[in-house]
């Protein structure tokens, strides 16, 4: 699986887009649930892009390193990007 960069492009422009509209809407004065609730859509975008990010990762990188026997690293890689997650 080869990490698809058009897509998550896509995703991070799209959220770049939302982000602006966060800021304008809190520059206007705008309803707190309704920032709050495009807040949370970027968070989904941003999670999206993040999973998109290390499949590739534990397909390619990760495989790679347990077929050639030295996965220590990349093992040691993914569990601090778990812990960071699941905090």
């Amino acid at each position: 699986m080869k990490r698809d960069d058009e897509k998550i492009i896509r995703l991070l422009k799209t959220a770049r887009g939302q982000i602006d509209g966060i800021i304008r809407m809190i520059e206007e004065g705008q309803y707190c649930i309704d920032v709050s609730n495009q807040i949370m859509a970027s968070q989904a975008i941003l999670s999206k892009v993040n999973k998109e990010v290390l499949n590739a990762h534990l397909h390619n990188c990760v495989l790679s390193s347990i077929e050639t026997g030295d996965a220590t690293q990349k093992m040691d890689e993914i569990s601090s990007v778990l812990d960071k997650l699941l905090k």
